[in-house]
């Protein structure tokens, strides 16, 4: 499994978009699964760096986990508001695995509260990690189109498109 430094360290320019572009939409990513009819589901989330792992919770027993329990893959895309890219776009591939609730929740919740005041210090709720199997983003330099790749084991690699 990948810690959120090894991805950073092995995919700086994506890890950094990813984080920029995070921010920038007030944390909000889209999350893509696969229905039980094998198409695509896309749905918001709000994933969160938390020590040293990528997460994503919400509620319980909603369309979005039951794909996840059926089938890990998934892929976490930035917000993109701006048609231009003129501050890149990311997105993260990766495999869920829920973690049972436990002290890590706790320590979640309370971080979580502390950082932006959502309250679920005194509920059991669903973490669900993320291990990043690959990544990309895109960047407009010079009115050429910029494609970062990264997979594990590999440095990152741009492709330009003219």
């Amino acid at each position: 499994m990948i810690t959120w430094a090894e991805f950073a360290a092995g995919a700086p320019a994506i890890a950094t978009i990813f984080s920029n572009r995070h921010r920038a939409a007030g944390n909000l990513c889209m999350l893509a699964t696969l229905r039980s009819d094998g198409f695509p589901r896309i749905s918001p989330m709000e994933p969160r760096i938390f020590e040293d792992q990528l997460w994503i919770t919400g509620m319980p027993d909603t369309s979005k986990y039951r794909d996840l329990q059926r089938d890990p893959r998934l892929c976490l895309h930035t917000a993109t508001v701006d048609t231009a890219v003129t501050e890149g776009d990311a997105k993260l591939w990766g495999l869920s695995y829920v973690v049972p609730y436990g002290e890590l929740h706790r320590r979640f919740a309370a971080a979580l509260f502390e950082d932006v005041g959502i309250d679920l210090r005194e509920l059991e709720f669903d973490l669900i990690g993320v291990d990043i199997t690959g990544a990309s983003a895109v960047q407009v330099h010079d009115g050429h189109l910029d494609i970062t790749i990264w997979k594990p084991g590999q440095p990152e690699r741009t492709v330009r498109k003219h």
